[in-house]
């Protein structure tokens, strides 16, 4: 994996708060330092005599810690009513005017309450979200900067990738990262494709084949014709598509979000008339109504509203931390509940991410040397550096322990002589007599999706072994349960279509896109959208980053490269695909928790400002029954501390 130490930023999804200023602003440290003098001072005011000190230290209070709230409250009123061309306040507007309303009336202490409240939620989230700008140096990283360029005398020279010119002939050693795109003029070898197409299982390659910068070469060395500009490989597309994915995002409008401005907009309407109409239609004195106006504007104030969200998403983010889930931003696990359509990568994500050994098949003639067969079979791959190789020495069973000699043979596969007897084990079309039996079996493995190989003795077609990635054990639940809950599920792949769909098939998923490069798999992911609604991405590979990005909600799995878990908002760091659905539970109840919040907080704002229109109600009583409220809608949040069943 790659080492890197950048920051990330999440999507600029508007949050779960009601502060609609956080992806506007970026904050240094002096607002907090404020925040936290006029803490201090708030403090101090209560061990002072009631009088013109007291007050002055609670004004200051609401002055320091409300720095921000108010300059951005009008602020952000301003901006977004000029962009909307319609009046669109926030909270803060609200906030500030209840706390200068509360001071002109004298209750300088109250005023400053609310400031502190509603500053410590706003610091809260900004502390959740993060703000800083994701960066992709790890990406970067992986990009190639060195070639070996063969000059017209046959000479190596080491040059800058940034230098290559479309004709440009290199020389690729064993296990170096092929430096750009092009074809090979000649040699063989095996390319870990994995980081454009997911890939797990090497692609083996000859003269006239495609090879692609930043994967890397196998043991094999070979020279290359470049075909690419290094600005125009697919990697680079790759690069450029996760740039402009990340100044091209989308913004999700949370509940609290979009009902913010019609509320702070009814509140401030109904505040101007009711001191205006009061003296009329109650008798009132205008100091009266006055009166009654600024405990209406603050009893109104969103508290409750604005706690209804924080408090309860936070809990929940720490009850799915300690299951090896990681949010980065709380808008991300609220808008989860939401998602109509989720797309898989399969290599790493939904399968195991190594080839197995599914099946062996011997024909019936050879049945008393099975035994010395295995044994030669993996006597070869032994000598062989290849995952599959790998996958046959780890399933195949021997009885005898032998010591061959293999060669490599370009267009015939693995082959070594034992005691006068030539064996060799390749591809299918590497064998032109075939018996019947081995064909059935090759087609029904290869339409599984399986990759084939043959084992003959003197020439004859023996026996053969299918390998497959297999499905992640713990696939089949998640996709059973997304699937319950009206989730249309997808997977895209780099693979071949069959080979994604025999996985696919196995998991009941709903949608298949195979053949897939990287440049590609966000298109799919915004057609998704188009068609079903808030898209969830789910990968473990560079190959997915731009998909990730591209997804309302992108899901690294922790097993993966740094640079898709850079890039995206969830990350599964235990690489269990069943805390997927978890999250998804939790996210439900969140959404619930959330809506209770939102309708008792403004239950109560309601049953105040009716009891203070009749008179029953003043300012002291007012902010108890406020502020209570507000301490019942964080005690709700809380239960989401605890595990689901």
């Amino acid at each position: 994996m790659i080492n890197m130490s950048h920051e990330h930023t999440a999507h600029t999804h508007v949050s779960s708060c009601s502060h609609s200023h956080s992806d506007q602003h970026e904050h240094g440290k002096t607002p907090i330092i404020l925040f936290f003098v006029g803490l201090a001072i708030f403090i101090i005011s209560f061990f002072l005599p009631a009088g013109v000190w007291s007050n002055s230290f609670a004004f200051a209070t609401i002055i320091l810690s409300g720095y921000h709230v108010i300059i951005e409250g009008f602020q952000d009123t301003y901006v977004e009513t000029k962009r909307n061309k319609k009046f669109t306040p926030n909270v803060h507007v609200l906030m500030a005017l209840a706390a200068l309303g509360a001071s002109l009336i004298g209750d300088f202490k109250e005023g400053a309450l609310l400031i502190l409240i509603f500053s410590a939620a706003h610091f809260l989230e900004e502390y959740v979200e993060g703000k800083s700008k994701r960066e992709i140096t790890a990406l970067m990283n992986m990009n190639p900067t060195k070639a070996r360029l063969i000059e017209p005398d046959g000479t190596i020279k080491v040059v800058d990738v940034s230098k290559l010119k479309i004709g440009d002939h290199l020389q690729v050693l064993n296990g170096d990262q092929i430096p750009t795109d092009g074809k090979i003029l000649t040699g063989y070898t095996s390319i870990d494709e994995s980081s454009i197409n997911g890939e797990s299982i090497p692609a083996e390659k000859t003269v006239g084949d495609e090879v692609y910068g930043s994967t890397i070469n196998g043991d094999g060395t070979f020279i290359m014709e470049v075909t690419k500009d290094s600005s125009d490989t697919v990697f680079a597309k790759i690069l450029k598509l996760v740039n402009e994915s990340q100044s091209n995002l989308s913004k999700t409008a949370t509940k609290i979000k979009r009902f913010e401005p019609k509320y702070v907009t009814a509140v401030l309407i109904i505040v101007a008339i009711y001191i205006i109409a009061t003296p009329y239609l109650l008798d009132y004195t205008f100091d009266q109504s006055f009166y009654k106006g600024m405990v209406f504007l603050t009893v109104a104030s969103p508290c409750a509203l604005a706690a209804s969200d924080i408090p309860a998403t936070l809990s929940a983010i720490s009850n799915l931390a300690k299951r090896g889930v990681l949010f980065k931003g709380g808008s991300y696990l609220s808008n989860l509940s939401d998602i109509k359509a989720i797309a898989f990568d399969k290599t790493g994500t939904l399968t195991e991410g190594k080839p197995k050994v599914t099946d062996v098949h011997f024909i019936d003639t050879v049945n008393n040397q099975i035994s010395f067969y295995s044994d030669i079979i993996v006597a070869m791959e032994k000598k062989a550096n290849h995952p599959l190789a790998n996958a046959i020495i780890e399933s195949i069973v021997t009885t005898t322990d032998l010591d061959v000699t293999i060669e490599n043979e370009i267009g015939k596969g693995l082959i070594t002589h034992y005691n006068k007897h030539t064996y060799r084990i390749g591809k299918p079309s590497q064998f032109t007599q075939v018996p019947k039996d081995i064909e059935k079996f090759n087609n029904q493995y290869t339409k599984e999706g399986k990759t084939v190989v043959y084992f003959s003795d003197n020439d004859d077609v023996v026996g053969l072994i299918a390998m497959m990635d297999l499905p992640n054990p713990k696939a089949q639940k998640v996709i059973n349960y997304l699937k319950q809950a009206g989730v249309h599920t997808a997977m895209i792949t780099g693979d071949a279509k069959t080979t994604g769909e025999a996985v696919a098939h196995s998991l009941g998923m709903d949608q298949v896109v195979g053949n897939v490069l990287p440049e590609n798999k966000s298109k799919i992911i915004t057609q998704l959208h188009d068609e079903y609604g808030l898209t969830a991405m789910v990968g473990d590979g560079v190959n997915d980053a731009p998909a990730l990005v591209k997804a309302d909600i992108g899901v690294a799995i922790g097993e993966g490269t740094d640079v898709a878990i850079d890039v995206a908002d969830v990350v599964l760091m235990k690489n269990d695909l069943t805390q997927l659905s978890y999250a998804h539970r939790l996210s439900k109840k969140l959404d619930k928790v959330v809506m209770q919040n939102i309708v008792f907080s403004m239950s109560v704002v309601l049953l105040l400002v009716t009891l203070n229109i009749f008179g029953k109600m003043n300012l002291p009583i007012g902010v108890l029954a406020h502020e209570g409220s507000t301490i019942v809608v964080l005690l709700n949040g809380l239960r989401l501390l605890k595990p689901l069943h």
